[in-house]
């Protein structure tokens, strides 16, 4: 089975899994290791990876060569977050093209306005029109070659201020435009709204991803039962990146010294064997 047939046999609504934010080929094996079912290759990890705010600051090659060295260090799929598909139509076209050149099992494109915002930072978020994404969509499946690759439409009506209704109206409308996927996003703190609309939403057949960043207390249960079938841990590698290195930075900087550290990180040998 090749890594676009096993993502979409992963997100199928018979079954639940779950794929982990990664930001570079290390975190991808570490990933791998750790036993998920795919890889998201994450718009906020690789931003902050170069120290630049997730707000389309970064250029699509940025991008696709993370999401390129996450692919080729692993045997999994990589489900790459593509923003708003990096500007109109023809933006969408090349982009399909070159991550399908590169091996990508799948991308994800959300229906926002270019330049985005990172949905979960302050500021206002503005949605596509519902005419205006379709178009999007329409253009990624008619520019990818392999009948296998995943186009997942992502949903910002929620993190837009905007209500259920909308949601469905688009939902339906993208699938009609072709989307393989559906991913529903929230800031809820308590996730009823992502639940909701799984538990309501009339279309069975095609999968459904949540990201619970801001809910955590819904758990992979939680969401099949309400009709997901993918769940997405979007940034959780790299907080916790970010927590271990602080403290081990600080430890040196106050001792000039690894002693009472060393144990709590890895040893080299590791690192060799995670570098294959």
């Amino acid at each position: 089975m090749n890594k676009r047939s096993m993502l979409r046999n992963a997100i199928s609504r018979d079954g639940f899994s779950i794929a982990v934010g990664v930001h570079d080929g290390l975190s991808a094996r570490i990933a791998e290791a750790g036993g998920f079912d795919i890889l998201w290759a994450s718009g906020l990890g690789i931003s902050a990876s170069y120290g630049v705010p997730d707000d389309s600051i970064l250029t699509m090659t940025e991008f696709l060569n993370a999401a390129r060295a996450m692919n080729d260090a692993t045997e999994l799929p990589v489900l790459a977050d593509c923003d708003t598909g990096f500007g109109d139509t023809r933006n969408v076209a090349r982009m399909i093209d070159q991550y399908e050149r590169a091996g990508v099992a799948g991308v994800c494109i959300e229906d926002k306005i270019f330049p985005k915002r990172n949905s979960l930072g302050d500021g206002s978020q503005d949605q596509e029109t519902v005419e205006g994404f379709c178009a999007k969509l329409e253009a990624a499946k008619k520019a990818q070659s392999t009948g296998d690759f995943v186009v997942v439409a992502r949903i910002e009506t929620f993190i837009a201020g905007g209500d259920r209704a909308d949601a469905v109206r688009r939902a339906d409308a993208y699938v009609e435009a072709g989307a393989d996927a559906i991913l529903i996003h929230s800031k809820s703190q308590d996730g009823e709204e992502i639940l909701d609309f799984g538990r309501t939403w009339e279309n069975k057949r095609t999968p459904l991803l949540a990201v619970p960043t801001t809910y955590p207390q819904v758990d992979a249960e939680q969401l099949k039962a309400a009709g997901f079938s993918l769940a997405i841990y979007a940034n959780q590698a790299l907080r916790a990146s970010i927590t271990a290195m602080q403290k081990s930075l600080t430890h040196i900087s106050q001792h000039g010294s690894t002693v009472g550290l060393e144990s709590d990180i890895a040893a080299l040998s590791e690192v060799f064997q995670l570098q294959n």
